[in-house]
């Protein structure tokens, strides 16, 4: 039995392909075209999909689609009839996309599949879920829990913005729903908008200048905006935004609020817009304590599963889970609209088709989430090759070796092995890395391989066997969607002059041993690394501590500013060649930067929209 889910349409659309009730393949068609966030109909995942497990669309049983486009339309007519004559101009620019396109899904989801099979039965075989119960299938089902609660949390789907669901073996229950205006997601949106970045891809930069600022307007937020209950549930006082039928996130009522005009994204961040930041990452874990506590409350459970952007928000993530509500908290990968093809296809192999659900007794369903493509050595070498790439062929020790010298060397080392992950996330399959222990490598890495903000943060990879050696956590982070304090043995006690420093001033202060991979606020965001799922990576920190006595690496994702995380030989070459990493291994063959003709040269800094 096979189901192929589609996410597309809205942003980071994506493919997923369940066979027999494993999932054998999911990929963001971003990776193909290079355009970031992609909302398009995912062609060229859905081809992956069916190439990886060597099969036609005709040999797919189900099509299954992540939300329901029709429920969507009726939450925008009756938001704009409740807020008229409010909105017109928003209205008069929606509609025409609506009527002509996003109305009539179904229609274009069928024309697509029939350039690949004219004859599929699409009246029969053609699924579509609802936004939050995919969110919900996309985390339980490939949970490592027979039975867990499931919280989801984002913007917008249809009408849900907040939800609780029940699993239990091949089931799973919708319970209950907070519904649009209301959102935890589009809140943290405002402040998104609001502080200069771009809504739906900015939020997680909100959240790593939080730690430089003080959640100085918390109460604010509270009293003014928030309508936060005991049990988590919430309402936002809709006077001080725009999102529901203008243009703007926020209006001027919100500005007046805190303190003037919206930042203009090439204007300076200021310690305002810090604690701005550190406020609304503040109300957001709040929100997300208090609503785990009363699903515990409610359901009894012992687990607890996220999916949704908000899930995204590691930190509310390593707060939660060091209250100690949960025995164990497991969030999806792909927690945001890609994760909807999962989710999709999960929930038409369960719910729909009333399959039996397997646990495999370890670990979970996601395969480390190493999904999408990969190349073999020959074809890495050619394709390379073809490029004018100079490059040394190694045996796999050789490879191991030298990169791990590499990174004990303090070089910047772009990193290529295996299947390409899926979800927002490097994992050691598509992954810049360098050396935790080195002073500088942050600041290297955002301003001359990545190309971006001095402030933002970098994960530390560390062997699973040791984490509890370098952080105050004790269980598996394999998704890197978890933040936790760095032990105290490792801490550098500050000097007096530098705990009087505020805002960006303290990016420069080394906190730890780990400097390049602890924030200012001494915590980190960990991947514990799994010989099982990425041996080429487990075995590169292996060598790496054999070397240098660390098992902790630098891990970012292999990219620069605007681009996606690239999925070919030839897309990490060019990363490589426009930035400043200065060692490229793709499969078994190793390239120097040095090596390089320097005609081929790329000027990323200046290629690429900033975003």
């Amino acid at each position: 039995m096979r189901v192929l889910g589609i996410s597309a349409f809205y942003h980071d659309s994506a493919a997923a392909l369940i066979e027999d009730g494993h999932l054998v393949s999911a990929a963001q068609e971003e990776r193909f075209t290079r355009k970031k966030h992609d909302a398009g109909f995912p062609q060229n995942a859905v081809q992956f999909c069916l190439d990886r497990a060597g099969i036609k669309l005709q040999d797919v049983d189900y099509v299954a689609f992540y939300d329901k486009p029709f429920l969507k339309f009726e939450r925008l007519l009756e938001t704009y009839l409740a807020y008229a004559p409010r909105g017109f101009n928003s209205f008069r620019m929606a509609m025409p996309l609506w009527l002509k396109e996003k109305l009539f899904q179904k229609t274009l989801l069928r024309d697509e599949m029939k350039k690949w099979e004219p004859d599929f039965d699409w009246q029969k075989r053609l699924l579509f879920g609802e936004h939050h119960q995919s969110h919900a299938a996309s985390a339980f089902f490939p949970s490592p829990y027979e039975e867990a609660a499931v919280l989801c949390m984002d913007g917008v789907g249809e009408w849900a913005t907040t939800s609780l669901a029940m699993g239990s073996g091949n089931k799973l229950e919708m319970l209950r729903e907070i519904h649009f205006p209301h959102s935890i997601g589009l809140l943290y949106s405002a402040f998104t908008y609001y502080t200069g970045f771009k809504v739906n891809s900015g939020e997680y930069k909100v959240m790593g200048l939080a730690p430089y600022g003080e959640p100085k307007f918390k109460n604010l937020i509270l009293d003014k905006i928030v309508d936060l209950k005991e049990d988590g549930t919430f309402r936002l006082d809709q006077t001080y935004f725009d999102y529901c039928t203008g243009l703007r996130m926020t209006n001027d009522k919100f500005g007046a609020l805190f303190g003037g005009a919206r930042r203009n994204p090439e204007e300076t961040l200021t310690q305002h817009h810090m604690d701005l930041a550190a406020s609304i990452q503040a109300v957001t874990e709040e929100i997300v304590i208090r609503l785990g506590r009363s699903v515990k409350k409610e359901t009894g459970v012992k687990n607890i599963c996220l999916a949704g952007g908000v899930a995204l928000n590691c930190v509310a993530n390593g707060k939660l889970l060091r209250e100690n509500i949960f025995d164990g908290i497991w969030v999806q990968p792909a927690a945001g609209d890609a994760g909807g093809a999962v989710g999709a296809a999960y929930a038409a192999y369960h719910g729909f088709l009333g399959q039996p659900r397997k646990l495999n007794g370890h670990m979970d369903g996601m395969a480390g989430s190493y999904l999408g493509p990969d190349f073999t050595d020959d074809e890495i070498a050619e394709r390379l090759t073809a490029v004018g790439a100079k490059f040394s062929r190694l045996t796999r020790d050789e490879m191991i070796d030298q990169t791990a010298q590499a990174l004990a060397d303090d070089k910047a080392v772009g990193w290529m092995q295996g299947r390409m992950e899926f979800g927002p996330r490097s994992l050691g399959a598509r992954s810049i890395l360098g050396d935790a222990r080195s002073p500088s490598m942050q600041k290297t890495l955002n301003l001359k391989v990545k190309y971006r903000e001095s402030f933002r943060p970098f994960a530390p990879a560390v062997l699973r066997e040791d984490v509890d050696k370098y952080f105050e956590f004790h269980t598996d982070s394999p998704y890197m969607l978890m933040v936790a304090p760095v032990v105290e043995a490792r801490r550098r006690k500050m000097t007096d002059e530098e705990d009087k420093l505020f805002g960006i001033e303290k990016l420069n202060v080394p906190r730890s041993d780990i400097p390049a991979v602890t924030h200012v606020d001494y915590s980190g965001r960990i991947q514990t690394v799994h010989e099982e799922t990425n041996k080429p990576f487990y075995d590169l920190i292996s060598s790496f501590k054999a070397k240098t006595g660390s098992s902790v690496v630098v891990n970012t994702s292999f990219n620069v500013r605007g681009e996606p995380i690239v999925c070919t030989p030839e897309d990490a070459w060019r990363c490589f060649m426009g930035s400043e990493i200065e060692v490229l291994v793709v499969g078994n063959c190793f390239l120097r930067k040095e090596d390089q003709d320097p005609a081929f040269k790329l000027d990323y800094k200046n290629a690429f929209e900033l975003d």
